[in-house]
């Protein structure tokens, strides 16, 4: 660990704005080894106990909470509201704090004390699931009290090597059939189990479903929506999540920032960094549902894997947004088109 620390010390010597998750990677060790090392500064390990840990959030008060991927992360402040667990899944849902979290591959948990204190989760592989910071409005004595009882001196979950990400296999599916449960959904929680029904990919299915259902647009398309919200004071979902953790913010988006690589929202409450270049592909998606259809602009890697997803604010039991529908029908009409 000293050798470990001596070599992050020297590389972020050198470049003081490497984030944390990059340095891992030029060091050849994980985010979490990193962490757990003390590279953030002092660390306490925290009991594996998924439900109990994410249930006893909303007594911090405001927080922020993160969550993302390669490409995308989404940053919202707030308070816990009803958590609830089930098979395999929890969920934390409220006005503020929007999360479906799958603890099944999560491994261990830190607690890191100094300027900023946060609780941060890990997978197996070492990567990061999603962080808690905080803030100047949260109870730092609920906070102090939450670490000392959950910190532990057991040894933390030993991690796998990581494995790069990989493109799915895509087997043959018929288009058809495809075609036909999908004008049949009811709710778009659904689409899933139409992927895993045909064994097909998220890409896969938009290639096939036909344009009305699936149009491929310019990968741009994503910020172009935002612009578009934020200047029609358009209210959006914003989707972000990894294998094991997504965060949604409901509301409208405001301060737009273009930083060099990085397309930003930069609003009090919510924060969303896009690194555009890493989206390969955007699509405009229209879902029917028992409320009517819904529309989202998905944005997807190299890998097919979902970068964000945004639709417009909605609850179950609501028709879609007019104005949301008729900006997406705007930026599909104005994207540069790709062939499928």
């Amino acid at each position: 660990m000293a050798d470990l620390l001596e070599r992050y010390a020297a590389l972020t010597g050198a470049n003081p704005r490497l984030r944390i998750r990059d340095a891992a990677r030029e060091l050849g060790t994980t985010e979490a080894a990193l962490v757990a090392a003390g590279a953030s500064g002092p660390v306490a390990l925290i009991r594996r106990d998924w439900p109990a840990l994410i249930g006893a959030l909303p007594r911090l008060g405001r927080i922020m909470a993160l969550t993302r991927n390669e490409h995308a992360v989404h940053e919202r402040h707030g308070t816990f509201g009803a958590v609830s667990a089930g098979p395999g899944h929890i969920l934390v849902l409220g006005p503020e704090i929007d999360l479906r979290l799958f603890p099944g591959a999560w491994a261990n948990a830190y607690a890191l004390d100094g300027e900023r204190p946060s609780i941060q989760v890990f997978d197996k592989e070492g990567e990061a699931v999603h962080k808690v910071f905080a803030t100047e409005a949260t109870d730092r004595e609920a906070w102090a009290a939450l670490v000392a009882g959950f910190a532990t001196a057991e040894a933390p979950a030993p991690a796998s090597r990581p494995t790069l990400p990989v493109p799915p296999s895509e087997g043959l599916v018929d288009a058809k059939t495809l075609r036909e449960d999908w004008l049949a959904l009811r709710d778009t929680h659904d689409f899933i189990t139409l992927l895993r029904r045909h064994k097909a990919t998220r890409r896969q299915a938009f290639r096939l479903a036909g344009d009305d259902l699936a149009r491929r647009l310019d990968p741009r398309a994503g910020s172009a929506a935002l612009r578009l919200a934020a200047a029609g004071e358009v209210p959006v979902m914003v989707f972000v999540g990894n294998r094991h953790a997504i965060q949604i913010h409901t509301g409208p988006v405001r301060r737009l920032v273009d930083i060099p690589g990085w397309f930003n929202v930069l609003d009090p409450e919510f924060n969303l960094h896009l690194r555009e270049a890493g989206v390969a592909e955007a699509w405009r998606v229209v879902k029917p549902t028992a409320d009517g259809p819904v529309t989202s602009i998905e944005l997807l890697d190299a890998n097919g894997a979902p970068v964000t997803l945004l639709f417009g604010a909605r609850k179950p039991g609501q028709a879609e947004r007019e104005d949301w529908r008729s900006l997406a029908a705007t930026v599909a009409e104005g994207s540069i088109d790709v062939a499928a």
